[in-house]
């Protein structure tokens, strides 16, 4: 099927350029990119006023599949990454039971030829059930197709077993995603350390519990040569670390999510359990700090950290509830209303850390403009407004602290291969 895409504003995350230029898809693949194209196609899009941009890459995702389907699973979490313009998803490890064996990886793939076209990509545990005591293995786990290693959800906290496993992937030439928070210091906790805990009188999650991890992993990716990705970093000190590192040549990569940037501490006062996320919301010197990252290229990728709950978990008192939310469906707006209306990014570099640097990080062939490369692409109205309203989410989670907020920028049709796997009516 040849589709012609006319009139789009395409986003070039590696040139940092937006051209006017029309686009053919032929065979899956871009065959024709340049302005004034008349080429036969069996769909014309027209896309005067949209922007066209390479297919965005969620690097951090909870599917829930094998073992809690009940909060959410492959086709309904592709489904919502297609809702949401991102055509590859990689899957965390933290399922029921978890993946630490080829045999999981199998079943991930296996089930995602049934999804909703995204690209699914699993990455497999660090230790064994996550308990952090057993490495897995990391050379079956990548033969069975794990692009990553990762305890997602756990702090891997022996140090030595850590080393090990970075060793062991550097060989392989697998990233290692950390979880940092030191569970000594935040296990049971519900929100961070500071006012609003004071307020409701608990013990918090201090921002010392993310940063020492951070320090740990970056020092021990400067000893082995290893590619240590830090997950969903909350707080300023965290990039700061991070940024300090990097200066030195170590092999680190990192990310951060819209909640990091958009909220605070205070979202737990008026929205409870719904705000209650691993790392916590931090304050709003936290929020200076990650869009400070952002904004000068410490902090990677804008992933999601995508966590579906039943509604049920979530109606469970703070102290009680799991934590988490839901973003396949949001992120793209967030981001754009959050950082391209408000000035503080352009559009090229939100794209290349929700679309290029992703790849890149993960060694996938996506994130990028250019002839004979599959056509995996996002298309999206910047300027439109809309209302998130969680009822009408493709996902089977509901929990976000986003429920009615307003936002500009809306998903018009995701590509993958070559096929319109979704398309806004």
């Amino acid at each position: 099927m040849k589709i012609l895409i006319q009139h789009g504003r395409v986003v070039h995350p590696v040139t940092g350029t937006v051209l006017l230029q029309d686009l053919l898809i032929e065979d899956g693949k871009i065959a024709l990119l340049d302005r004034g194209l008349n080429a036969q196609a069996d769909l014309v899009i027209p896309a005067s006023g949209l922007v066209v941009c390479p297919g965005l890459v969620d690097m951090h995702v909870h599917l829930r599949d094998p073992g809690l389907t009940y909060k959410e699973d492959i086709l309904t979490g592709t489904a919502a990454a297609a809702h949401g313009g991102v055509t590859s998803v990689a899957c965390m490890a933290n399922t029921s039971p978890v993946v630490d064996s080829p045999e999981q990886i199998e079943y991930i793939l296996n089930r995602a030829r049934f999804g909703s076209g995204v690209h699914v990509y699993p990455i497999g545990a660090v230790s064994m059930g996550l308990r952090g005591e057993e490495p897995t293995d990391a050379e079956a786990l990548k033969k069975a197709g794990a692009i990553a290693l990762s305890d997602d959800g756990c702090n891997v906290d022996n140090a030595n077993l850590m080393r090990d496993v970075l060793i062991r992937a550097r060989r392989l030439d697998m990233p290692v995603l950390c979880h940092c928070e030191d569970t000594s210091m935040v296990e049971g906790r519900a929100v961070n350390e500071g006012s609003v805990s004071r307020q409701l009188w608990l013990e918090g999650r201090p921002a010392i519990a993310e940063e020492l991890v951070v320090m740990r992993d970056a020092m021990l990716a400067e000893e082995t040569g290893a590619h240590v990705h830090i997950c969903h970093v909350s707080t300023a000190r965290s990039v700061d670390i991070i940024r300090k590192m990097k200066k030195k040549g170590i092999h680190l990569t990192c990310e951060t999510c819209p909640q990091y940037f958009w909220l605070t501490e205070d979202e737990i006062l008026t929205q409870g359990s719904m705000a209650r996320v691993n790392p916590p919301l931090r304050t709003s010197q936290d929020v200076k700090g990650i869009l400070a990252g952002l904004k000068d290229g410490t902090i990677d990728v804008i992933a999601t950290d995508h966590a579906p709950h039943s509604a049920e978990e979530k109606a469970r008192p703070l102290t009680k509830a799991p934590s988490g939310m839901v973003g396949l469906e949001t992120s793209l707006a967030l981001t754009l209303t959050g950082l391209y209306h408000t000035g503080k990014m352009e559009l090229p570099d939100i794209i290349r850390r929700m679309s290029t640097n992703p790849a890149d990080i993960l060694h996938l062939p996506k994130g990028r403009m250019s002839l004979g490369v599959a056509a995996d692409l996002t298309i999206f109205d910047p300027d439109q407004e809309w209302t998130i309203d969680p009822e009408q989410f493709a996902s089977k989670g509901r929990n976000t602290p986003f429920a009615g907020t307003q936002v500009k920028g809306r998903v018009k049709y995701t590509i993958v291969d070559g096929q319109i796997v979704y398309q806004d009516t």
